[in-house]
């Protein structure tokens, strides 16, 4: 690698190959986040519940998390998201229209002892879920 005075050219060039070394600068610049994602690069997606469930943590957790199979409006797909906090679950119906954003795991993977789920609903029927949670506002009838 040249360091003389007119190394300009060479230093650039080296700095150019070295960004591909770099997990985060490749996968953005070959746009595999909108390629492999779901909800394909939008922060949040709305779907439509098929079915509610409870899945078992893993080890060395104990406990059952409560989760809703979501089908997309936008393309179709099916993807597992989980009702977060408190009697959340009780408030999300099937046939529902929930909106649903990324749980916040590295690497487009899950979050923590949740296996396989990488979603959480955000609101349901337009409505906050917190704000149903919490009793500040009703959901509304459809």
């Amino acid at each position: 690698m040249g360091m003389g005075e007119f190394a300009g050219r060479s230093l650039k060039q080296h700095r150019k190959k070295a960004r591909w070394l770099r997990k985060k600068w490749k996968r953005k610049a070959l746009g595999l986040k909108e390629k492999y994602d779901p909800l394909e690069g939008a922060p949040l997606a709305k779907g439509i519940v098929l079915k509610k469930e409870g899945k078992e943590q893993k080890q060395p957790h104990s406990g059952i998390i409560k989760t809703v199979k979501v089908q997309l409006i936008k393309n179709g797909k099916k993807v597992g998201a989980h009702a977060p906090r408190d009697k959340a679950i009780n408030f999300i119906e099937e046939h529902d229209e929930v909106t649903i954003a990324g749980l916040g795991g590295s690497q487009r993977g899950q979050m923590g002892s949740i296996p396989g789920i990488r979603y959480k609903v955000v609101a349901v029927n337009g409505v906050d879920l917190d704000e149903l949670r919490t009793g500040r506002k009703e959901k509304p009838k459809r």
